[in-house]
């Protein structure tokens, strides 16, 4: 009898332990981040450039470099880039190899490629000597290409944060090597080429508010940041910022999160600003120089721009941007790039796919979308991560 009922025992140990293993397996199966322990995601999008023989090689002390542009007839460019950028080698491809483009910037400039992450040392125009790396931090570079123009006596004349397709680069290079400086803004610049234009808007997505545009109403509730499109008519990015990447489902799920108001940067259509003031969308737009269309300023819930995307982005950037700062991760996480490459690590570790160049599925999981919860939930900590 005892043998009998330690039998028994073992045989009801035996099946609670199974049913036990097979639910553990079932889960398994059905979760991602789970699965994530035996298949990390993969990540596509990435693209190495070589660059053209073309660009000037340098000892990296700018000042004799714009000593030497300037004699020469020519001015100094800066282009900041890093290994695996699919937008600077959209830069290089498109842009530099345009036959008016690179016409332009060859009998123009001196060009002088700056590696973001690199360890050259680089002598400024003031003296103080950095490293590539550090000199990107210290000019706030969050992305890449980001291209500095400088004039003759070493000053920034203008600054271009992100890829600007070939018919908005060619105006930014027309503007410097012309010296419009001296007549006006980049911003005034591209207002008066396009003075005409009044943007009409078919149809509008249902998460932009209506005027009146009282964009200080929110500040001192936590709980809604706010997101500003500046655009203009005629606006071939503009569309493709509405049709491509703002029709991916994950990007409505982040954008749906924000108040979002959609803004004409010539029109006089009231506007009260975050910080309170009584301006026009035309007005406002050349106070905050917006040199570009469309471009999104993203606020945080106290009404403090955080960051803007001023340049061509596709799906994985801009939903990126929006969750910077939805979660709040600008506060611990200064630098926008470490932010974006440790949300992409982290992602992939959790067994997602990462495609930063996909319009469609820029975060899928088996070929299939995911929710922003589930996302958040891998993606934590990303704004504490350190350097």
């Amino acid at each position: 009898m005892k043998t009998s009922r330690y039998l028994n025992v073992m045989t009801a140990s035996s099946r609670l332990n199974a049913v036990v293993f097979l639910a553990l397996a079932f889960l398994l199966l059905i979760s991602p981040i789970s699965a994530s322990e035996t298949r990390p995601g993969e990540f596509d999008g990435a693209i190495e450039t070589p660059h053209p023989s073309w660009f000037k090689e340098s000892f990296l002390d700018f000042r004799e470099d714009i000593a030497e542009a300037s004699a020469e007839g020519r001015r100094l460019l800066l282009y900041f880039w890093q290994r695996g950028c699919p937008y600077c080698n959209q830069l290089v491809t498109d842009n530099l190899a345009h036959p008016d483009i690179a016409q332009t910037v060859r009998a123009h400039f001196d060009l002088i490629a700056i590696n973001m992450w690199g360890d050259r040392e680089v002598v400024r125009v003031d003296g103080q000597t950095f490293s590539e790396k550090t000199l990107a931090a210290a000019l706030r570079v969050q992305f890449t290409p980001t291209l500095l123009f400088f004039d003759e006596s070493g000053r920034i004349v203008l600054r271009l944060d992100g890829y600007h397709p070939p018919a908005d680069f060619l105006k930014a290079m027309d503007y410097v090597y012309l010296q419009r400086e001296n007549e006006g803004s980049f911003h005034n610049y591209l207002m008066n080429d396009r003075r005409d234009e009044t943007l009409v808007k078919s149809e509008v997505e249902e998460w932009f508010m209506q005027p009146p545009y009282r964009l200080n109403r929110h500040i001192g509730n936590v709980s809604r940041p706010l997101a500003v499109f500046f655009e203009r008519a005629a606006c071939s990015q503009c569309d493709i910022l509405h049709h491509q990447v703002m029709r991916e489902p994950l990007t409505h799920q982040w954008v749906k999160r924000f108040d979002n108001v959609l803004l004409d940067a010539a029109a006089q259509t009231p506007v009260i600003t975050p910080s309170s003031a009584t301006t026009t969308a035309a007005r406002w737009a050349k106070e905050l120089d917006i040199n570009y269309f469309p471009t999104v300023v993203l606020f945080d819930p106290d009404g403090t721009e955080i960051v803007r995307a001023a340049a061509a982005f596709r799906t994985f950037h801009m939903q990126s941007l929006f969750d910077y700062v939805l979660t709040g991760a600008y506060r611990t996480q200064p630098s926008l790039q470490r932010y974006l490459s440790t949300r992409g690590e982290q992602l992939r570790e959790a067994g997602y796919d990462v495609n930063i160049w996909s319009y469609d599925l820029p975060i899928s999981f088996d070929g299939q979308s995911v929710s922003l919860e589930r996302i958040q939930a891998v993606t934590g900590g990303v704004a504490a991560a350190g350097d």
